[in-house]
């Protein structure tokens, strides 16, 4: 089969356009080279710079509700960090992102969104969800490791146990949202303080 990269010498193939249709975005494929950074650092407008959120704070990514502005994160790494039982990372007006760390043989708690769909990622630990149609009968159950994902469709009842023996770290996805902008919940008697 004919190849046409082979065919062609090392510099020409290296001088195709760094740039999408719209000239606007640097190509992934160039992204952390020489040449991107010395083209597109000088090119490129501030919005499309990177976001100063990535910036490390003594080690540390700064944990906060960066909404509703445009945000980048690495977001196993903030998981990861996070020890609060919650905390919200990004409130948007249909969308919002939050961090949970929940205890070697704690939950999250049994509860029902009934107008919103929720997405929860697992970066490290395991667990067992639950979820049904009422709060007495859970009959989907399902465990979970690092890099599961599952889902709970509005109007399910469900919980998430830590079934592991380190802290559960999960990151979820609210559409709408469900807490209010900002929100750090250190434990999860906070939580229910803060609710009542």
């Amino acid at each position: 089969m004919y190849n046409i990269y082979e065919s062609l010498p090392y510099p020409y193939y290296m001088n195709t356009p760094m740039y999408n249709s719209c000239n606007m975005y640097p190509n992934p494929y160039y992204m952390n080279t020489p040449m991107y950074n010395e083209y597109f650092s000088n090119q490129l407008p501030n919005q499309y710079l990177p976001l100063p959120v990535e910036q490390e704070q003594g080690g540390c990514l700064a944990l906060k509700d960066y909404g509703p502005e445009p945000f980048v994160i690495n977001i196993e790494k903030a998981t990861k960090q996070n020890n609060t039982f919650r905390t919200a990372l990004w409130t948007g007006r249909y969308l919002q992102l939050t961090l949970m760390s929940i205890k070697a043989g704690e939950d999250i708690g049994l509860e029902m969104h009934p107008n919103l769909d929720q997405f929860i990622r697992i970066e490290q630990g395991q667990g067992l969800v639950m979820m049904g149609d009422t709060k007495d009968c859970l009959d989907f159950q399902a465990k979970v490791y690092d890099d599961f994902a599952f889902i709970i469709p509005a109007g399910k009842w469900h919980n998430l146990v830590n079934t592991g023996n380190i802290p559960l770290k999960l990151y979820s996805i609210y559409a709408p949202p469900q807490h209010p902008h900002g929100t750090v919940h250190e434990t999860k008697a906070d939580e229910k303080n803060q609710n009542h």
